[in-house]
């Protein structure tokens, strides 16, 4: 089964939570209980651990009401113990003041939304066992469920007059493997016969999101109408699932949504989505983007309904293209490209309250900030500055909310100041944990490259560090590839965890990630082996000079596309590193190739398939595949993986893993059984903790 909206929310938040057994549903009948101070020998340490990291409050879903004045937003707390999570809805006034929390069920809440006269927050909640939606006055009484359809309801968005609900809900279109064959009722087989079969972490089971619209009386759903019936694709899109990619006109008259409405090997090759208008009255459904062939996603109406906005890619294929800003008249069936000659990318947006304007978040020099566009003059201009990570805008009656984030501290609430810049910070969520731990210095540095460009590279340093003495440190590899390493706080690949366990890191922007232009972007493509790696060791040699730093103790570590580099790195690295770490990285080009299930990536990333004999490119990428090297290999190595990473499948750890014994390196694998590509229950990611510093110790200190 396809995950939905609770489950994708969970995931973004490297976590997971609100997903469960049975056994666990019995768990449920009280709420979570839940502990987040620290013991006494926490506190005396004063040093980031893998138990704390379970106790910090995750914020997300943050929303703000149309008078501007209050947030409604989720946070996510964890029973390490349990090995389970649970969210809650709060509020917060935009002037500050204490945070009040709205739900304490047995359930998990998500996606809240405002009514139009902000009286009410709607919610999808599990607490009556399935994902439905709920409401509650914004004082916090009044609490009750409003739908109680079959199944689970996946995302939802109600119409400025409240009178229509749009939602989405997976609906069963195929029958696949056993539904075949109902006399073999104790048979387990897949029977597959096209792709896509799989997609991420999960197989397909014949099932398809789809939106409804229903009607809104006497307190509950009517007449729900499937305005995808019968298509064989996702809206919202996989893997995302996302409802706000689909959008009520302000007048609720019809509905914009993106998808790719391809199938089959058609799917699995392209990425090319549209934006999609659904008139309510007349029931056709009108495509607004099909000149463009690259992705097109996240439709908004403005708020007087004169235009749609939309991001665009233009490239076929390349799923990290630049992200674009468009915008369609309706009066007059106009297109603009609103960020012409923007280097950058357009992220997260919000339109303006006067539709004259927006608002969004965009990378720049390894940091996410805060920008705004005239649409009439395409004038931008960038709010905010620092070194920080804003990754979601709000804007309501004058008031402008960011949520950000740092590599020192987790995410909150803001509000900015548009003119001047200001921000106020509106949630504490982890104070407790910040006024007892102790975070390494961040500094920015940049380094000449081979070919002569200034490169970003972030340098952490441990707490309480001593300049006199000398320090093992690691190399980071970005995953993506086409991935910043910005100012993100993550709840596996943390920065200064690794600083508090007495590591110097060394994490730079190498060729291949966005915030530093197009260019410097796109020319990773079918330069997998070149260019990036010599920016890897121009990093790590640069900072290695520092007299602080133990040049007889790095060590280097990555996943995904950082796994890939690790593999590569323990095969060319002239024995500058003493140990490696690889997580869910690519080993064999050739298998991952036939294996992933997004084949678009390989063909744009590789230059396509490794029997194209006549593909210059791709033939340069497979001969540069990290297995072709093993035989250099010298270097203690562990290798990490989940057995339901359906990216990169877990295959390749194992070849990677069984050469290394084969050749006699040390070496250590662990296999997660029921993990995907991210490491996502409590005590897996403690225990993922323990045995990553287990292993660096060993052989760095």
């Amino acid at each position: 089964m396809k995950p939905n909206l609770i489950n994708l929310i969970a995931m973004a938040l490297v976590i997971t939570g609100t997903s469960c057994s049975t056994a666990e549903k019995e768990q449920k009948k009280e709420p979570l209980k839940i502990d987040v101070s620290l013991t006494q020998d926490e506190i005396s340490k004063g040093l980031l651990t893998p138990e704390i990291m379970w106790k910090f409050g995750r914020v997300n879903n943050p929303c703000l009401s149309p008078d501007g004045k209050t947030l409604a937003y989720t946070i996510t707390f964890y029973n390490l113990k349990e090995n389970r999570g649970i969210t809650h809805l709060y509020s917060v006034s935009t002037d500050g003041g204490e945070p009040k929390q709205l739900t304490n069920g047995i359930g998990s809440q998500s996606n809240p939304q405002w009514s139009a006269d902000g009286q009410l927050i709607r919610f999808l909640s599990t607490d009556s066992g399935s994902s439905q939606i709920w409401e509650i006055k914004a004082d916090g009484t009044g609490l009750h469920q409003i739908s109680s359809i079959d199944g689970d309801i996946d995302g939802f968005m109600f119409s400025s007059d409240g009178e229509k609900v749009l939602y989405a809900k997976a609906v069963k279109l195929e029958n696949l493997s056993i539904d075949l064959h109902p006399d073999m009722d104790k048979a387990n087989v897949r029977i597959i016969d096209n792709l896509m079969y799989r997609h991420f972490d999960y197989w397909e089971d014949g099932s398809y999101s789809h939106i409804f619209i229903a009607d809104l009386k006497n307190g509950a759903l009517q007449d729900a109408k499937d305005i995808n019936e019968n298509e064989k694709w996702d809206t919202p899109m996989a893997t995302d699932f996302d409802i706000a990619e689909v959008q009520w006109s302000p007048d609720g008259k019809k509905v914009v949504y993106c998808s790719k409405k391809l199938y089959g090997k058609d799917y699995a090759v392209s990425t090319n989505s549209d934006i999609y208008i659904y008139d309510l009255e007349s029931g056709k459904t009108e495509n607004i983007t099909s000149e463009n062939v690259g992705y097109d996603r996240s439709p908004s109406y403005s708020p007087n309904g004169q235009y749609i906005a939309w991001t665009s890619m233009e490239l076929p294929g390349n799923e990290s293209d630049q992200k674009r800003l468009f915008i369609l008249d309706l009066t007059t069936n106009q297109k603009t490209y609103l960020t012409e000659g923007f280097d950058q990318n357009v992220d997260q947006y919000i339109w303006g309250e006067d539709s004259k304007s927006i608002y969004f978040t965009s990378g720049i020099k390894g940091t996410d900030q805060l920008f705004k566009i005239d649409i009439t003059s395409k004038a931008i201009a960038q709010i905010t500055k620092g070194i920080h990570d804003y990754t979601v805008c709000l804007k309501n009656n004058g008031v402008l909310i960011g949520q950000r984030m740092s590599m020192s501290m987790a995410a909150e609430l803001y509000k900015v100041d548009e003119t001047s810049g200001t921000e106020t910070q509106l949630t504490f969520t982890n104070k407790n944990i910040y006024d007892n731990i102790k975070m390494g210095e961040v500094q920015e540095r940049w380094v000449k490259t081979t070919d002569g460009k200034d490169m970003l590279v972030w340098v952490i340093l441990p707490p309480n560090f001593d300049k006199t003495k000398k320090y093992p440190t690691l190399l980071y590899c970005q995953g993506g590839p086409q991935s910043t390493v910005s100012q993100f706080w993550s709840y596996r690949w943390n920065f200064q965890i690794m600083a508090a366990n007495g590591y110097v890191i060394v994490a730079p922007n190498r060729r291949g990630v966005p915030s530093f232009g197009k260019a410097w972007n796109a020319q990773i493509s079918g330069d997998y082996s070149g260019q990036n790696i010599m920016d890897y060791l121009s990093a790590i040699d640069n900072v290695s000079k520092e007299p602080w730093v133990d040049k007889d103790k790095l060590g280097c570590v990555g996943a995904s596309y950082g796994g890939y580099s690790v593999f590569y790195l323990a095969g060319h690295h002239q024995k500058r590193f003493k140990a490696f770490i690889a997580h869910c990285g690519m080993f064999n080009f050739e298998s991952f190739y036939a294996a992933t299930e997004e084949t678009f990536f390989p063909n744009n990333d590789l230059g396509g398939p490794y029997w194209d004999k006549n593909n210059a490119i791709a033939q340069k990428s497979y001969a540069n595949s990290p297995h072709k090297f093993v035989q250099n290999w010298d270097t203690p190595i562990m290798i990490i993986t989940g057995e339901m990473d359906l990216r990169i499948p877990y295959t390749e750890s194992l070849q990677a893993f069984n050469a290394a014994q084969l050749r006699g390196i040390p070496s250590k694998l662990l296999v997660y059984p029921k993990e995907t590509h991210f490491v996502l229950k409590p005590q897996n990611a403690v225990i993922w903790q323990r045995e990553f510093f287990g292993w660096l110790d060993k052989w760095l200190k």
